[in-house]
C-alpha cells in the first residue's frame, strides 16, 4: 500500500517539474513582483481548506519566493467576488479559486479575463467559466472508490440484498456530481440486477453537516431497513453516523466518505464507518502551485489530462491526481505520509484502536 502512495508521489514529482521549467533556480526571476492570489471556499464543509490545502499552498509559494495571498470567502459568495477584486486591484496576474457555486466563479473569471489576469481552477471545476486550467483529483473515481468501498463492506458484513441510501454532495457543486457518477457506476448494475435495492438519494445543500443529519435522519425514518449509505464525505458521513448511534446502529450499516479527516479516519477504526478516500492534499496543492508560479512568470502551463465541460461543450486542461482507498486496516498509510499525525489521531480511546490497527 505504501509503495501505491510513493508511486503516486514521484509521478506527481515528475509532473511538477514539467510544469514549471525552472531548472534549479527557484528564485522569482524579477518580473516585475508577480503575485498569486488564492480564494478557499470555506471552513464549515471540510476542514481541510484550512488545515491542509492554505498551509501547503503557503510553503510551496514561500519556497519559490513568490508573494501570495491566501484567503478563505467561508462559504460567502459575496465575500469570494470582494476577495477576488480585491486580489486583482492589488496587482495579482494569477487567481488559484475554489469557487462556491459554478455562478459565482464564473463572475470571477469573467472579471480577471477582462483583467489580463488568468485564473486556475483549484479542486472545483467552474462549469461554463472557462478558466485555462483545472487542478484537482481524478473525481470520478474518487466516488467509484466510494461505490467499491460500500461493496467490499456490505460483502464482509454478508448482507442480503440490502437498502443502499445516496447522501450526496452540494448540488451546485461539479464534484459532488462527479463523485455520484462514480458510485452510481459501480453501484447501479447491482441495483439492476437485483443484488442491491435503490434506497433514499438526497443532495445535502452547500455540503452542509447538520442539514446532512436532518436529511439523514428522514431517511431512516421512512427507511429504517437500511443497509448501506454512501455518504460523499467524511462530514456527511460524521453527520449520518452521529443519526445511527442514537438508534443504536452505528457499526451494523456500513458508511462511506472522502477526505481523510481525523474525525473521518477515527470513524473508521471505530467501525462506525467502513471506508474513506485518501486524496494526497499536499500533492494537489503543489501542483496548483507550480502551475501558477510558472503562469505568473509567464511560462507555458502544461497540463496531464483533460475534462470535459458540458456548460462549455469544452474540454479544460487538466492536471488530475490519483485517490486512495482508506479501510481500518491501511489507516497507517494516511499517517505514514503525513497528512494527519499519530498524536491528533491516536487520542483517549482511539490509542488503543491505533495500536491494534498498526497505525505507528
Amino acid at each position: 500500500m505504501r509503495k501505491g502512495i510513493l508511486g503516486i508521489a514521484a509521478v506527481s514529482v515528475a509532473l511538477l517539474t514539467s510544469l514549471t521549467a525552472c531548472g534549479d533556480d527557484n528564485k522569482d526571476s524579477g518580473g516585475g513582483g508577480a503575485k498569486i492570489g488564492v480564494i478557499l471556499p470555506d471552513s464549515k464543509t471540510s476542514a481541510r481548506w484550512e488545515t491542509a490545502d492554505r498551509k501547503y499552498l503557503q510553503a510551496a509559494f514561500d519556497a519559490a519566493g513568490i508573494k501570495a495571498d491566501i484567503q478563505n470567502a467561508q462559504g460567502d459568495k459575496n465575500a469570494f467576488q470582494t476577495i477576488a477584486d480585491q486580489m486583482i486591484t492589488n496587482g495579482a496576474s494569477v487567481l488559484m479559486i475554489t469557487n462556491l457555486d459554478s455562478g459565482t466563479g464564473k463572475a470571477v473569471i469573467q472579471k480577471a479575463k477582462s483583467q489580463g489576469v488568468t485564473v486556475i481552477d483549484y479542486d472545483r471545476l467552474t462549469l461554463g467559466g472557462g478558466a485555462p486550467f483545472y487542478v484537482s483529483f481524478d473525481n470520478v473515481k474518487v466516488g467509484k472508490l466510494m461505490g467499491d468501498g460500500l461493496s467490499k463492506c456490505l460483502t464482509d458484513k454478508k448482507a442480503v440484498n440490502p437498502i443502499v441510501a445516496y447522501l450526496n454532495g452540494g448540488p451546485t457543486d461539479n464534484n459532488a456530481t462527479l463523485f455520484k457518477n462514480g458510485y452510481d457506476s459501480v453501484l447501479k448494475p447491482k441495483f439492476d440486477s437485483g443484488e442491491y435495492a435503490k434506497g433514499p438519494d438526497q443532495a445535502v445543500p452547500e455540503w452542509d453537516n447538520t442539514k446532512a443529519g436532518t436529511i439523514f435522519e428522514q431517511m431512516l425514518t421512512g427507511t429504517p431497513n437500511l443497509g448501506g449509505v454512501v455518504a460523499a464525505n467524511d462530514g456527511l458521513g460524521n453527520a449520518a453516523i452521529a443519526v445511527l448511534k442514537k438508534q443504536k446502529l452505528n457499526g451494523q450499516i456500513p458508511v462511506t466518505g472522502q477526505d481523510a479527516t481525523v474525525q473521518g479516519l477515527q470513524n473508521v477504526l471505530a467501525g462506525d464507518q467502513c471506508m474513506t478516500v485518501y486524496k494526497a492534499i499536499k500533492l494537489e496543492a503543489d501542483a496548483g502551485a507550480k502551475l501558477a508560479i510558472a503562469l505568473a512568470r509567464g511560462e507555458k502551463g502544461e497540463a496531464n489530462s483533460t475534462v470535459d465541460d458540458p456548460e462549455a461543450n469544452a474540454k479544460v486542461p487538466a492536471v488530475l491526481l490519483e485517490p486512495k482507498a482508506i479501510f481500518k486496516e491501511n489507516v497507517n498509510d494516511v499517517v505514514a505520509d503525513g497528512y494527519v499525525t499519530k498524536a491528533e489521531l491516536c487520542t483517549g480511546e482511539f490509542a488503543k484502536l491505533c495500536a491494534d490497527n498498526g497505525v505507528r
